[in-house]
């Protein structure tokens, strides 16, 4: 059985993180938050973020507001939403200065990144996580352990699934899902596998081109 990465993406979230954060320390389980810039603002938030850190987790950026794909934004627009979410998370974000992109509904491919986006996360010496399991947790709040458990079981490599700590329900099945993989004898990364990181501390992998749209010409 594959070993597994878990990530939350889209919060921090006042209602839902703590019960989320308080899963994870009673299970022992390590896990990486990317987190919305724009929430961070809120006070409450930010502390949620700095409780997670605190606790062993990883924290990234996914953005300053999660929305349309960078490889659909123009430029300098890209680098603006990895640079103020990255002031805002300040120093919870070193030493990996982890980064995902949002893939519009869980997508990968070109959309991901703009070259100028791309060019900023080298230079930055930033580390790029991306997915391999998305179960759909945010648009199926009831559906989603299902779809979790055969996406594990199918899987012939090591697993990096997307949730997400959102107040639409889904995390109420959370601690259930995680105990029956325990009970199984699943491995809990903290390190994402090798093949959902497209840039690793600034130095970019041959799959790279995979996610970033070119500039047009001039």
């Amino acid at each position: 059985m594959q070993p597994l990465c878990l990530t939350f993406d889209n919060g921090p979230e006042p209602e839902v993180t703590p019960g989320v954060l308080a899963i994870l320390a009673r299970r022992g389980i390590p896990a990486t938050f990317f987190l919305v810039g724009e929430k961070l603002r809120d006070p409450a938030a930010l502390a949620l973020a700095e409780r997670a850190r605190a606790e062993g987790h990883r924290v990234g950026n996914h953005t300053l507001t999660h929305g349309a794909p960078l490889g659909r934004r123009g430029g300098a627009e890209a680098v603006a939403e990895i640079t103020a979410c990255d002031a805002l998370l300040g120093g919870l974000r070193e030493p990996w200065r982890l980064f995902r992109p949002n893939g519009g509904g869980g997508a990968l491919g070109p959309h991901l990144l703009n070259a100028a986006a791309a060019r900023h996360l080298q230079a930055g010496g930033h580390t790029v996580v991306l997915w391999n399991a998305i179960p759909r947790d945010f648009d199926d709040p009831d559906g989603w352990p299902d779809r979790a458990r055969a996406m594990h079981a199918a899987a012939a490599a090591p697993v990096l699934m997307v949730l997400h700590d959102l107040p639409n329900g889904a995390i109420r099945h959370l601690d259930r899902v995680l105990g029956g993989w325990q009970d199984a004898g699943v491995a809990f990364l903290a390190e994402p596998p090798e093949s959902c990181v497209p840039i690793r501390q600034g130095i970019a992998a041959a799959n790279l081109a995979d996610y970033v749209t070119e500039d047009p010409p001039a």
